[in-house]
């Protein structure tokens, strides 16, 4: 298996990284409510547990696909200086 992930799928290294922050963005809120879920109380039903995630995954993927320049530019001026 040669290759990265990225070439596998045929997407863009930056796309696979945005795709990957939204996946855990999406599987971060699933833990929370099912965590408040086991603890307290169900705090919201399934489906709009599920919704919230798909909001919360799709501004994480496309904050990070946005911001990602920008961190990488940020980051390479902060060494040099």
């Amino acid at each position: 298996m040669t290759g990265s992930f990225s070439a596998l799928l045929g997407l863009e290294a930056r796309v696979t990284s945005a795709l990957l922050w939204g996946l855990v963005g999406c599987l971060s809120v699933l833990v929370c409510v099912q965590g408040y879920t086991l603890l307290v109380d169900p705090l919201v039903p399934i489906t709009q547990a599920l919704a919230l995630a798909l909001v919360v995954g799709s501004v994480a993927a496309g904050g990070a696909y946005v911001l990602e320049p920008r961190l990488a530019a940020w980051a390479a001026n902060r060494t040099t200086k």
